[in-house]
This record gives C-alpha cells, structure tokens and sequence, in this order.
C-alpha cells in the first residue's frame, strides 16, 4: 500500500500495542515501524532493474524480518525512552512490521511473507491507494490522538479505525468474488476459450474491476463496473513470446517472466524489443492501447541483456483519473 497508508496502519497498531502507557509516542514509534520495511525500494539505487524488482517486498517484507528485527528496534528504543521495557517496544516494532506486508499482501504485487520460500503472496483485492480503505481510518486515528493516553475515548476511535478498515479489507474478498463470476459468466456466453483468469480492482476503488484472460496465443483485456448495463467486452493482445526468440533463455529474461508471473506480453517497435507486464493494466481505459503501465526496453549490449523501465508523466495520470471516474459510473 502507499506510504500514508502505512503509516496510518503503523501508528494504529502502536497505540493499540502501548498507547495507555507512552500515549502519543506509541503512535509515532508505530508510523516509524509502519514505513521501514518499505526501505527496499532504495535497492533500486543500487541494483539492476530486475534485481530490485526481486528484492521489493521480499526480505523486509516477511515474517522472518519481522521476527529478528523487532527485538532490536525495541531495544534501541527502550535504551532512551522512559519506557524502559524492552518486551513492550519489541511486541509493538513486531505488530507494526507483520502487519506492513499482511496489507500489502491484498495488492497485486503482494509479499515474500514465507521469505525466503520463493512465494509471493497476492490475494489482487484491494488496489495500492484506496481513500475508502484508509481515510476512514485516518480519521478514527487523529481523534484517538487528540484524546488523553487514559481515555476510554482514545481507545474507542483507535479500534474503531482499525475495525473499519479491517472489514473493509475483509469486504473486498467478496466485491472480487463477485467480480469474478461477471467475468467468468461472459466469457462462457461469448465462446471465450480461456486457460486463466485474473481479476484486480482498477485503481483507487472497488468498484471498476479489470481482468486478464489467457488464451493459446493472446491475452483478453476487459473491464467491469457493478454499475454496467452492456455486456463485458473483450480486447485481445498477442503474446508475442516468439518474439524473443534466443533471449527466451536468457537468465534475466526468466526472471522478468517469473516476476510477472507469466502474464506478459512482447511488442516489437522501432528495431527495440518492449517487456509488458499486464498484471498492472494500462495507463488508461481504452482497451486497445499498447500504454501498458509498467513496460521495459530490453536492450541488448554484447550478449549482456538489461531491462529499462519506460517512464511515466503526470499527462499519463490525469488522464487516467479522467476516464475512471466516468467508466465506474457504467457503460
């Protein structure tokens, strides 16, 4: 999930873990916990492309960091705060780190929780930003902090906010099953001869659902709002994956595929090979484009293969946010 999110999480936690004892300290030690383990993103700086896609949300992402690391945070932290119980700032850097990747988990690009099993856990129901998941939440946190560590009050608003959320979280499931059989039915009715089915929500709500279709030689993209009155249309993208030819085997190409999960597919433009990684839909609503979301360049320099993210602009976005909320309201 997005930063704020996280932090929102974090301080929601701690002030559960140890709010009647350091007050708002339990909040701010929380929101810290709440954002470190989204720290791999700095391997980005560091590392190949590939390679940082493999390391984020894996390590710090899991149950294994959360389980060596907190001790020592809470030790570090009960060595100057009044405080002084390390068994409390342990049990609330852990609450605050598992919970971290427990949310993420619901996002497309999910976690490596049982790190280091090569698993990544992605249940796709609930988009990276969602304001109906955390603002609610936010809240519920911000009148708990204005409140005396003693409250009843206090503690009333910081449950309540983490039950919202929480049944939020939990009602998503059911908005994705509900999606599902949409998708599913209309590919029965139109004769769609499919392998796999995919569904996500489309950004910033739980309303407008996308979904990718496996077929033999192409890929299905469509879109569903609960608001529809026509029938689910169907776009289909080749694969392409013959495209590659030799760099199939290529190890940096394996991982690529391995990240997303098979859902790719190939584009041949100007004498340049491009990496699209459907799980993430497209810069847009129009089906047909080739404006996929996350796409790399694949260059070749003396048999050293390499993979260059295409960047994005803030038209890309607008544009987005102007054809969704017209496209959630129905077609």
């Amino acid at each position: 999930m997005d930063s704020l999110t996280q932090i929102v999480l974090g301080a929601a936690v701690g002030e559960a873990a140890l709010g009647k004892k350091v007050g708002n300290k339990a909040m701010l030690y929380g929101a810290i916990a709440g954002t470190i383990p989204d720290f791999d993103v700095f391997a980005s700086h560091f590392a190949d492309t590939v390679t940082a896609l493999s390391i984020h949300r894996g390590f710090t992402h899991s149950v294994v960091f959360s389980v060596l690391f907190a001790p020592i945070f809470g030790w570090l932290v009960s060595r100057f705060e009044r405080h002084k119980s390390f068994k409390d700032w342990s049990w609330l850097f852990f609450l605050a780190f598992i919970t971290h990747p427990i949310l993420d988990a619901h996002t497309t690009w999910g976690t490596q929780l049982l790190w280091p099993l090569d698993l990544r856990l992605a249940f796709k129901t609930i988009f990276v930003i969602d304001p109906l998941y955390t603002l609610p939440f936010l809240v519920c946190l911000v009148l708990a902090m204005f409140r005396k560590r003693t409250s009843h009050k206090r503690r009333f608003y910081n449950t309540l906010g983490l039950t919202i959320s929480t049944a939020y979280l939990a009602l998503t499931f059911l908005l994705k099953y509900m999606a599902f059989g949409a998708f599913q039915e209309a590919l029965n009715n139109q004769n769609i001869d499919y392998k796999n089915l995919d569904v996500r929500p489309s950004p910033l709500n739980t309303v407008l659902w996308s979904a990718n279709v496996e077929t033999k030689d192409a890929y299905f993209l469509a879109n569903y709002s609960f608001f529809d009155t026509q029938p689910i249309l169907f776009v289909s993208h080749p694969k392409n994956h013959d495209v590659l030819g030799n760099l199939a085997e290529n190890e940096k190409v394996q991982r690529m595929i391995a990240i997303s999960e098979g859902w790719f597919t190939i584009r041949e433009k100007e004498g340049s090979l491009y990496f699209n990684d459907l799980r993430f839909g497209l810069l847009g609503l129009n089906l047909n484009s080739e404006n996929f979301v996350f796409q790399y360049r694949i260059d070749v320099d003396d048999d050293k293969v390499s993979f260059v993210e295409m960047p994005k602009t803030n038209r890309d976005a607008k544009k987005l946010m102007a054809e969704l909320w017209k496209r959630i309201k129905g077609n």
